[in-house]
């Protein structure tokens, strides 16, 4: 069969089984509900490192022992941060209003995966939609299509064995775009969640479908004056490191302030950082964006020595990040866009005014919506960043990669971050179970009021055919009004047309 029509066919079929399972799944009460959720929590935390060694080596990207805390974070990190939710039948009342609240659920919900977090963001979406009583069916992304899988079948046995219907997790085990695409336009599709690309998620915007998308994250980092330079460049190296880099939160641009910029580049070489002169800055935009129409896919992920030995650069063993000074900011400068990798442009701010224009910049060129992160002691500058970044997290002091994923935050752990209407997204959340669940609101009155009574209008002449008299009258209204001059036309006549139009009105 052809590899397309095979993929469909296994898309309609997985969709056909989960809605048939997400039908019994309605009749379920919380307490089940609840016992499901929490038995495949336990059994994808304990499945965490072997499927983030699986990942790795599935798809060349990352760094295993930090996959693995990304599971955990997925997995019973999800779980404790949604256990307590109600989303089966009444969910809150509120006496003083005499409102009930009731959650019912979307139905079958379309999960779109990743390559550079597919593990994680499979426990995550499963969860999340065992939850609220939806059933979910998955494209895996293509090179990451074994892990992912590996993945959802620890979910899937685990749920069946602690009561779920069969069917109630589905995926493509051969995904390709054309299946992937009639998915989301699929009639028995009720909800789509897509992390991905932005070609991705415009397309899931476009399906027809209500979709919860998100889009890219160019996160500048600002080291202020007042920051501890020390700590802050740690987190920054960590954070920036995690993975290689592979987390849509994190770090991509450094911007210091320019009376602390001498002790930031120390600090960041003496945490494993390597400084390209201006020949290697050349060779290093080539690697990053060949034809600078977009990201090298081929760094996704990958390590500092890697990368660099791509651009035929000799960096010390143990070289964690690879950074260049730079001044410019654009889709086209290769250092300024999000790299997804270890890898930093580091950018120097004479005052406030310019390290705001750096960072408000760089969201503009692809990570508006998304985050920012910020390592100052300053109030007045974390409030003004606040109020005046287009973006919809701010983590203080903190690495924003996880930060922004709830494991070093009070932020809802999550794999789909959201951007708000900065980025063109429907939400700024993080999504979570809540955002699955619709809600039906049964209100009582509570308050009288008196309908006023229409006023009484004189009744329409032209009703009141029952008075010759006023015929008459309005004939010699008519005759006067048009003049009459002509002998063809005289009173039985308008009399006879003002009898038949009353008789026609009524």
């Amino acid at each position: 069969m052809d590899r397309d029509l095979e993929s469909v066919q296994q898309m309609r079929d997985m969709v056909s089984k989960a809605k048939q399972a997400q039908s019994m799944y309605m009749e379920y009460s919380q307490e089940q509900v609840d016992q499901i959720v929490k038995y495949v929590a336990e059994k994808a935390h304990l499945a965490s490192g072997s499927l983030a060694k699986l990942a790795v080596e599935e798809t060349g990207m990352g760094v295993a022992e930090h996959k693995k805390m990304k599971n955990e974070l997925s997995s019973m990190g999800v779980y404790e941060s949604i256990k307590s939710e109600k989303t089966v039948g009444i969910i809150r009342e509120d006496r003083n209003k005499k409102i009930t609240e009731i959650a019912y659920p979307f139905g079958v919900i379309a999960c779109i995966i990743p390559t550079t977090n597919p593990t994680a963001t499979a426990f995550f979406k499963t969860l999340i939609s065992l939850k609220t009583r939806n059933a979910i069916v998955v494209s895996p992304h293509p090179t990451a299509v074994k892990c992912t899988i590996e993945a959802l079948k620890v979910c899937n046995q685990a749920a069946v064995e602690a009561g779920a219907p069969e069917g109630l997790i589905g995926w493509i085990r051969k995904p390709t775009m054309a299946a992937t695409s009639e998915l989301m336009k699929h009639k028995d599709v009720d909800l789509i969640l897509a992390t991905g690309g932005g070609g991705l998620v415009k397309a899931a915007y476009s399906s027809g479908k209500p979709a919860y998308g998100v889009g890219p994250g160019n996160v500048p980092v600002y080291i202020e004056k007042t920051a501890n330079v020390k700590n802050a460049i740690k987190m920054i190296v960590d954070s920036k490191t995690f993975d290689n880099g592979t987390i849509c939160a994190t770090e991509q641009a450094i911007v210091v302030h320019k009376n602390i910029k001498e002790m930031a580049v120390r600090e960041l070489k003496n945490n494993g950082s390597y400084f390209l002169n201006k020949a290697e800055k050349v060779k290093m935009e080539d690697v990053i964006s060949p034809a600078r129409n977009g990201l090298n896919p081929k760094i996704v992920g990958r390590p500092a020595e890697k990368i660099a030995a791509m651009a035929g650069l000799c960096v010390p063993p143990g070289t964690r990040l690879l950074i260049a000074e730079e001044d410019r900011i654009g889709k086209d400068i290769p250092f300024s866009i999000e790299k997804l990798a270890p890898i930093f442009p580091l950018y120097t701010a004479n005052d406030e005014v310019e390290a705001k224009e750096f960072c408000i910049n760089l969201l503009n060129i692809g990570g508006r919506g998304h985050s920012l992160s910020l390592h100052t002691t300053d109030e007045e500058v974390i409030r003004t960043y606040g109020l005046e970044m287009p973006v919809s997290r701010i983590m203080i002091n903190t690495l924003a990669s996880i930060g922004a994923a709830g494991a070093t935050t009070g932020l809802m752990p999550s794999m789909t971050l959201g951007c708000g209407s900065y980025g063109g997204n429907i939400t700024s959340d993080n999504i979570t179970a809540h955002h699955l669940i619709n809600i039906k609101r049964v209100a009582h009155g509570i308050k009288d009021v008196v309908v006023p009574q229409p006023s009484r209008h004189v009744q329409n002449e032209w009703h009141d055919n029952s008075n010759d008299n006023r015929v008459e009258e309005i004939v010699d209204k008519v005759l006067k009004e048009i003049n009459i001059q002509s002998n063809t036309i005289n009173s039985e006549t308008v009399s006879d047309i003002v009898n038949s139009v009353i008789k026609n009105y009524q």
